[in-house]
C-alpha cells in the first residue's frame, strides 16, 4: 500500500467520482472525505514547468492538494522520510499534515492545482527555510514523544 511508504501523516485521499455521458463529477465534503473542516480553498494555475511552488511547511495548518486538471510532482518530507509523488488524477489528493515540508514541481501545461486548507491564511504559521524547519521539527517531535 502506497500510504505505508509515505512520511508520517501523509496519505493519499480518494474522492468519490460519478461518471456518465455528461462527464465526470468529483466532489468532497470537509470532515467526510477530508480529515478536517475546510477553512480555506485556493488554486494555483499557469505555473511554468521549471518553477517550484510550496517550499514551506505549516506549523498548524493541514492541507489536501489535488490536480483538478493536469499534473505535477510533490515532494513531502516529515524530517525523517522524504518522498516524491506525481499527482495527476482529479479524484486523488495528497494530505499534508501540519509540520510536513512540501515542494511542488514539474507542472504540466494547463495544470490547475486546488488546495483545501484547515485554517485561514496566517503568514506566521509558515516555515520557509528547510534547514531551520528540520531542526525545529525534530525538537517538536522529541517533546511530543
Amino acid at each position: 500500500m502506497i500510504n505505508d511508504s509515505l512520511p508520517k501523516g501523509v496519505k493519499l485521499i480518494q474522492l468519490p467520482q460519478h461518471v456518465d455521458t455528461r462527464g465526470r463529477l468529483t466532489f468532497l465534503e470537509g470532515n467526510v472525505h477530508l480529515p478536517f473542516a475546510v477553512e480555506r480553498v485556493f488554486w494555483i494555475t499557469d505555473v511554468p514547468s521549471d518553477v517550484m511552488r510550496g517550499g514551506h511547511a505549516h506549523w498548524t495548518c493541514h492541507e489536501v492538494v489535488f490536480a483538478a486538471k493536469g499534473s505535477f510532482e510533490i515532494e513531502v518530507d516529515d524530517g525523517e522520510l522524504c518522498r516524491t509523488l506525481t499527482i495527476d488524477n482529479p479524484k486523488t489528493g495528497i494530505l499534508i499534515p501540519a509540520g510536513v515540508w512540501c515542494e511542488l514541481r514539474h507542472f504540466a501545461a494547463g495544470t490547475v492545482c486546488v488546495v483545501m486548507a484547515s485554517t485561514a491564511y496566517d503568514a506566521t504559521g509558515y516555515a520557509h527555510d528547510r534547514a531551520s524547519w528540520k531542526e525545529e521539527k525534530l525538537k517538536r517531535d522529541s517533546v511530543s514523544r
